[in-house]
């Protein structure tokens, strides 16, 4: 009898750690797999879809997503994607090419198809992210379609939407009292590529560049000259690097101008996790610092 009691007990006791084991609370949740175009989305991702995502950025941290070439993993990941967010306005000119070519029956979502676009010179500016406000639109077009392919889950979706909207209000004061003491006549620099006329617009820093709205084509000796000229005529105190673009450019037009090399600014692209800009938060608060340490009096 004391056997069978025994045996009795240690079978239920196996029974329960088994079923402890496989419950919802132990086993391993399904996360919606994403593909961010590139490192900036891919944050913006994570920060709405939090442990019910699975984000892959196709281009990664310190890379130029206008200049990218996909690989074979690429392919793949886009193979296997639910949902695929991009940037939209031409960033990613080979992102379409790449969709189609794999027929992915993943949901391609736009976030800048609600956001008016700037011209510059002719083209259509892409860099919507530098307004930090365009970027409360990114949050929302995220929330709402994880909502679309995730609805059990839209209570948390929008919660965390909510949270990080609010985080970008404040950076965005942040923003615009870090530069209220930078006289008016001041407040004109040099960048590689005209990747910074969101923030122009916002924030009343001018930004001069050789480059267009794409590092894809070279400046020429003209557009360089041109900058140069601008440059004097309008006494720029600082001309910056970018981490996406070669440094040679900008160290020979400060040389050029005697106007100061300011630091590198994260224009396209995150840092890598150890560096100051591994979030768009930390990306445009590093930006930021940078501008005011190079154009206080």
């Amino acid at each position: 009898m004391l056997f069978r009691l025994t045996f009795f007990c240690v079978y239920f006791s196996c029974f329960i750690i088994v079923a402890s084991l496989t419950s919802p609370t132990h086993a391993e949740i399904k996360k919606i797999s994403v593909v961010a175009s590139f490192s900036i989305i891919g944050d913006l991702v994570q920060q709405v879809g939090r442990d019910h995502v699975s984000v892959t950025t196709i281009v990664g941290p310190e890379e130029d997503a206008h200049v990218y070439q996909p690989s074979p993993a690429d392919v793949r990941k886009i193979t296997q994607a639910e949902i695929i967010f991009i940037n939209g306005l031409g960033f990613e000119g080979w992102l379409s090419r790449l969709i189609n070519a794999t027929k992915s029956k993943g949901a391609v979502i736009d976030l800048s198809s609600e956001i008016k676009a700037r011209q510059s010179q002719g083209e259509i500016d892409p860099h919507v992210w530098q307004d930090v406000n365009n970027v409360k639109i990114y949050i929302q077009e995220i929330c709402q379609a994880l909502i679309a392919i995730d609805p059990n889950n839209g209570a948390d979706y929008q919660k965390n939407s909510q949270l990080y909207i609010d985080k970008l209000s404040k950076l965005d004061d942040e923003i615009v009292k870090s530069l209220t003491n930078i006289p008016l006549d001041d407040r004109r620099v040099v960048s590689t590529h005209d990747a910074f006329g969101y923030f122009s617009a916002r924030y009343g820093i001018t930004f001069l560049a050789p480059q267009g709205v794409s590092t894809e084509a070279e400046a020429s000796a003209r557009d360089i000259a041109r900058i140069i000229d601008a440059a004097k005529a309008k006494k720029v105190k600082a001309v910056f690097l970018e981490n996406v673009s070669d440094p040679r450019l900008a160290k020979s037009i400060s040389a050029e101008t005697s106007a100061r090399l300011g630091g590198t600014l994260y224009s396209d692209s995150l840092t890598g996790a150890k560096g100051d800009g591994a979030t768009y938060i930390e990306m445009m608060r590093h930006n930021v610092k940078e501008i005011v340490r190079a154009l206080n009096p």
